[in-house]
C-alpha cells in the first residue's frame, strides 16, 4: 500500500523546499479562494511547482476550499481549469456549489472544512464524486478503522500542526465578532484570545487564560495504527509557517514512516527518492504550543491556558543565579543570540536573550524579576538549528542505472530510473582506445556519476563499449546533460498520463444520490444559490442559508467543540456532577455562554447578554 507524507506549501520555495526534504504531495494555495487568504499564488507559480514535483511524481494539490457567493462561484470554475491546465493532480475544496458547474476532470478532495466525521457524510461525499476526504481532527483511530470499512474513499488525516478548537467548518466566532469568516480564509484566530470565565453566580473562576487555546496536534506516535486504521494520506498543517517549520517538520515524518517503512514491507512511499538530511529535524526547536494528541486514543487535557505562543524546546531547570549570570541543569547546548523564556509568578510567558555562553552558565540580555532559582526554561528561538535551515538542509536523489555503449559514429548514455523511466543520449565522437583500459574505465565512470545538483544520483554503472575508451570529461558530461535532461522530461510526461482519475471522476454527471437529511441549518454553510442547486438535486427540501449570508446569529451555536473547558479544569460533570451550572466568557465587552453536552462530550458556546455579572 502506497502512503502519502502531504506537506504545506505557503508559495514556491517553500513547496520545492518540502519536496527535498520529503513530501510525496504538497498543498499550495491557489490565486484565490484557498481557506487561508494570506497563502494565495499565482497560476505560473503552481505550474513551476508542479513541474518540480512531477520530477520526483509527487503530486500537487491546490486548495479552492472557501464558501462562495453567488458571484465568485464562475472565477472559482476558472481558477479550476487553470489550475487542471497547469497540472494539479487535485482539487481541496469546500463549496459543494461547484458540482453544479462545468468543472475539469480534476481530483476533488473534500476540505477537512466540511466537518467530514460521520460515515453517512462520508458515503455520501463518496458518492457524488469525491475521490479523497480529508477528515475531521477530532476523528479517533477506532473511528477511521470504521469509515475504512464502510467506505472505499481514500482517506486523508492531519498528523501535525494547530488545532482548530472548534469543528471544522463550524465555526463563527470570527465571522460574529469581526465579520471574517473562518469558512471564506479570513479568520482572525479568536480561540487564540485570553478570556475570564465566570460561573452563573457571577463569581470570577480564572482570569485573562487563553482558555479555548489547544496546544498543536501531534500523531507521531500513532503513524502506524493510522496506517492499518486505512488513512493513506498523512498531513502535514501549517500553510502559514515558516520556511524551517516546513523543512523540519516534513523531514522529521519522513524519517518515521521511512523507518515504519522499513519494517513492515506492507507499506510503501507513494513518489521517489531518497532523502539525505544535513540535520536532525525535531518539531520542538521550530513553532510550538506544545503537543497533543488530541483525541486519537482517548480524551485528555489537550489546551494550553497559560499561552497562545511558541514556547520551542523544554530546557531545564535554573539551579543558581549570580549577578547576572544564570545557570541552568540541561543537556542541551546554548548559544549567544537564543531566544529563552519561562513562566512568570503571573502564569505569563516571558521571554529574554542569551548574550553570552559559557557552559551551560549564560549572561541573558536582562534577568526578569520573576526568574529565581527552580523556574524552568523553554528555547523558543533556537540560534544554531535556524543557521542550519537557512542553508541547504536536505538533498532528495532518484537512482539511476546508466549504461555506455558504442554507436556507429560515437557513444550512447542508457539511463533507467528506479520507477522504470528510461532515456536514452547519444553524441559523435572520435574514438581512442585507451592506452590504460582500467584507469579509463574508472574515470569514465567517476566523470559519468557526477550528477551534482540534479535530481539524480548513479546506483549502478556499465561500460559496454567494444573497448576502453579514452573520453574527453566535455565529451561525457555534454552526454550526461543531455541524458538527464531527456530523463526528466520523460518523468513528468509519464506522471502527467498516470495523473489519476478514478472513476469518481465520471459519478458527477447528473448524480441524484440522496443526502441523508431533508432539512439543512446554517451548519450546511451554504452561501449561493448553485449549492441550494445541488443539495435540492440530492433531495433536500429546507434549506437555510449561511450565517455569512443572513448574518443571522440569534440562538445559534458559534463554536461547537469536543474540547470541554469542564473537562481540562476538573470539573467534568460525570466525575463532578455537583458543579453542575452554565459557564461564561468574557473577552473585552463580548460575553459568552458555554453549554454541555456530556451525552456526546461536547461544548457550545453561544453569545451571551449579561447585564448582572
Amino acid at each position: 500500500m502506497k502512503l502519502e507524507l502531504l506537506a504545506p506549501a505557503k508559495n514556491l520555495e517553500q513547496g520545492r523546499e518540502a519536496i527535498n526534504h520529503g513530501a510525496d504531495a504538497v498543498y499550495i494555495g491557489a490565486p484565490a479562494f484557498g481557506a487561508r487568504v494570506a497563502a494565495g499564488n499565482s497560476i505560473g507559480e503552481i505550474e513551476q511547482l508542479v513541474r518540480y514535483a512531477h520530477l520526483y511524481h509527487v503530486r500537487v494539490h491546490a486548495t479552492v476550499n472557501t464558501l462562495l457567493f453567488d458571484h465568485e462561484v464562475d472565477d472559482a470554475v476558472k481558477i479550476l481549469w487553470q489550475l487542471y491546465h497547469a497540472g494539479v493532480d487535485a482539487a481541496i475544496i469546500q463549496d459543494l456549489g461547484l458540482l453544479e458547474c462545468d468543472i475539469p476532470p480534476i481530483e476533488l478532495h473534500a476540505s477537512t472544512q466540511m466537518h467530514n466525521a460521520s460515515v453517512e457524510r462520508i458515503k455520501f461525499i463518496e458518492q457524488v464524486g469525491f475521490s479523497r476526504v480529508i477528515l475531521a481532527r477530532e476523528t479517533a483511530i477506532g473511528q477511521m478503522a470504521a469509515l475504512r470499512r464502510a467506505t472505499q474513499i481514500e482517506l486523508e488525516s492531519f498528523i501535525h500542526g494547530a488545532l482548530c478548537v472548534c469543528y471544522s467548518g463550524q465555526c463563527y466566532l470570527s465571522e460574529y465578532l469581526n465579520s471574517n469568516s473562518g469558512n471564506r480564509g479570513c479568520c482572525n484566530q479568536p480561540c487564540r484570545s485570553s478570556y475570564d470565565l465566570y460561573d452563573d453566580q457571577g463569581k470570577l473562576l480564572r482570569q485573562g487564560e487563553h482558555l479555548l487555546s489547544l496546544k498543536d496536534f501531534s500523531a507521531a506516535q500513532h503513524i502506524r495504527q493510522m496506517a492499518e486504521a486505512g488513512i493513506t494520506s498523512f498531513k502535514i498543517e501549517g500553510r502559514l509557517k515558516d520556511m524551517a517549520y516546513v523543512k523540519n517538520v516534513t523531514a522529521y515524518y519522513r524519517q518515521l514512516l521511512d523507518n515504519m517503512m522499513l519494517h513492515d514491507g506492507r507499506y510503501r512511499p507513494s513518489s521517489s527518492g531518497r532523502c539525505h538530511f544535513f540535520f536532525t529535524p525535531d518539531p520542538e526547536r521550530t513553532f510550538n504550543r506544545g503537543f497533543t494528541d488530541y483525541l486519537l486514543v482517548q480524551r485528555q487535557p489537550m489546551a494550553n491556558t497559560a499561552t497562545q505562543k511558541s514556547m520551542g524546546k523544554h530546557l531545564g531547570k535554573v539551579t543558581k543565579i549570580s549577578h547576572n549570570a544564570v545557570t541552568i541543569n540541561t543537556s542541551e547546548t546554548l548559544m549567544a543570540g537564543d531566544g529563552l523564556c519561562f513562566f512568570n509568578p503571573q502564569g505569563r510567558l516571558e521571554g529574554f536573550l542569551v548574550n553570552h555562553v559559557q557552559g551551560n552558565t549564560f549572561l541573558p540580555n536582562r534577568i526578569p524579576v520573576g526568574l529565581t532559582e527552580g523556574s524552568t526554561l523553554w528555547r523558543n528561538n533556537d540560534q544554531a538549528f535556524e543557521k542550519q535551515l537557512q542553508t541547504k538542509s536536505a538533498e532528495r536523489k532518484i537512482d539511476i542505472n546508466i549504461i555506455l555503449s558504442d554507436t556507429n559514429d560515437g557513444i550512447q548514455l542508457h539511463l533507467a530510473d528506479e520507477d522504470g523511466c528510461q532515456a536514452y543520449a547519444t553524441i559523435d565522437c572520435v574514438k581512442v582506445v585507451a592506452l590504460n583500459p582500467q584507469r579509463a574505465l574508472e574515470q569514465t565512470e567517476r566523470q559519468l556519476s557526477k550528477t551534482g545538483d540534479t535530481s539524480f544520483r548513479v546506483a549502478h554503472f556499465e561500460n559496454h563499449c567494444a573497448e576502453p575508451l579514452h573520453l574527453a570529461a566535455a565529451t561525457l558530461n555534454e552526454l550526461r546533460r543531455r541524458a538527464i535532461l531527456q530523463l526528466e522530461e520523460t518523468r513528468r510526461d509519464w506522471h502527467l498520463h498516470h495523473r489519476t482519475h478514478s472513476p469518481s471522476l465520471a459519478v458527477r454527471q447528473a448524480n441524484h444520490t440522496p443526502y441523508f437529511e431533508t432539512a439543512l441549518d446554517y451548519r450546511a454553510n451554504i452561501l449561493n444559490s448553485r449549492a441550494e442547486q445541488f443539495y435540492r438535486r440530492h433531495g433536500v427540501t429546507q434549506i437555510d442559508y449561511g450565517v455569512e449570508k443572513t448574518h443571522d446569529f440569534t440562538g445559534k451555536a458559534l463554536m461547537t467543540t469536543k474540547y470541554c473547558l469542564r473537562y481540562e479544569l476538573g470539573l467534568c460533570l460525570k466525575q463532578h456532577p455537583s458543579s453542575r451550572g452554565d459557564l461564561y466568557l468574557r473577552n473585552n465587552r463580548n460575553w459568552f455562554k458555554l453549554s454541555f453536552n456530556c451525552q456526546q462530550c461536547q461544548m457550545t458556546l453561544t453569545a451571551a447578554h449579561i447585564a448582572h455579572i
